[in-house]
């Protein structure tokens, strides 16, 4: 029987679309649970704008996660990575029929390649330490079907498959992986898809808000700092016993 190592005194987290609603969010529970940080993103500016706020270390790196080469640049330039946070994401919908291959190929690249890159990047490093955390943030959409957005869900249903079959290589390293499946959440992706269904069906903002709230059996929005929180207990020694899991923070819309 192996005891499970403990977690290093100031981990180093690494969390890819930082600069977002909850990017950002993660990046600020980290670094108060004590966490150095890197942000990762494709914006500069705004990742400079976020570390100015983070009262820790922080690194910022320039980076397409959907770009192997790019990805594997930038982390062998890192130290150790202890936690992983895999955030960078992006949602596009159209019925199948109209779904192009570009579409498709976005979806999956940012959505599964993205998270299968970065994470290929941090493994052997946590293996050597003997400690590490990946969460992989998915959907709601890789745990139950929406219509008009299948090259997302299907993307999020892949980083759900390669959450669990990671979880099992590495199992005895150490290190677990898991994954976060927010429901509708208050950021600027909500803000696009609120914009979409005011465009598309003529029903106001405040209608199409209601339309999307009411999926959740609260009655309301995730925030931001929702899964943050969640994401924040995965990176602790208490969480030492859970991998493989795909946790919805949805308010009970999937159970």
């Amino acid at each position: 029987m192996t005891t499970p190592a403990m977690r290093p005194a100031q981990p180093h987290a690494v969390i890819t679309g930082a600069a977002g609603g909850i990017g950002a969010a993660i990046a600020r529970r980290l670094a108060a649970d004590g966490c150095a940080l890197t942000l990762v993103g494709r914006t500069a500016a705004s990742l400079h704008d976020l570390a100015a706020t983070i009262a820790t270390e922080c690194r910022v790196v320039v980076c397409d996660v959907a770009d192997a080469d790019a990805v594997r640049q930038a982390f062998g330039a890192l130290p150790p990575v202890h936690v992983l946070v895999n955030n960078a994401g992006q949602a596009e919908s159209a019925p199948v029929s109209r779904t192009s291959d570009a579409l498709w190929e976005r979806m999956l690249a940012v959505n599964l390649s993205g998270t299968f890159y970065c994470t290929r990047a941090v493994l052997d490093g946590m293996r050597q330490a003997g400690w590490g955390r990946v969460v992989n943030i998915a959907s709601t959409a890789g745990q139950r079907g929406y219509a008009y957005v299948a090259a997302y869900a299907a993307a999020k249903h892949g980083v759900v498959g390669f959450t669990r079959s990671l979880a099992l290589e590495v199992a005895p390293a150490g290190i677990t992986v898991n994954a976060v499946c927010p429901g509708f959440t208050d950021t600027d992706m909500l803000a696009r898809s609120v914009a979409n269904i005011v465009e598309k069906t003529g029903r106001s903002e405040e209608e199409a808000r209601a339309q999307l709230a009411a999926l959740n059996p609260q009655r309301r929005f995730v925030t931001p700092d929702d899964v943050a929180a969640s994401v924040a207990w995965l990176c602790t020694d208490g969480a030492a016993a859970v991998t493989g899991q795909s946790i919805s923070v949805s308010g009970g819309e999937v159970m």
